[in-house]
């Protein structure tokens, strides 16, 4: 029993280990390029920075995260019924295999809420 419990114990602290080892290689730019934006799961134009209700339907607005570095000022495809599904081409969904849809850019900075 007491070797079992010898073994336990080294085990869990090999495993600690390992993690603190990946979490301390993380590229540290990796946690700041996304943004949270919250938008309409059924109007994908109605977009805001915080929580709240859809201004057109009333239904709760969803968080999303958004890539800093991916967001410019040109136009993007996404499915309808998979707003994280994004492209910088037309193309189909890789969920539903719905044609995705072109949107422009929404200018997150200016945002008035």
């Amino acid at each position: 029993m007491k070797k079992l419990l010898i073994l336990i114990l080294l085990l869990t602290g090999t495993l600690v280990s390992f993690a603190q080892k990946a979490k301390d290689t993380m590229p540290k730019g990796k946690m700041d390029t996304a943004k949270t934006v919250y938008t309409c799961p059924m109007h994908l134009d109605v977009t805001s920075n915080r929580p709240g209700k859809c201004s057109k339907c009333g239904m709760t607005l969803v968080a999303k995260k958004v890539d800093k570095k991916a967001r410019s000022n040109k136009p993007y495809y996404t499915c309808t019924m998979h707003p994280e599904v994004i492209s910088d081409k037309p193309g189909k969904c890789p969920k539903c295999g719905m044609v995705l849809v072109k949107k422009e850019p929404v200018n997150h900075d200016k945002m008035k809420m």
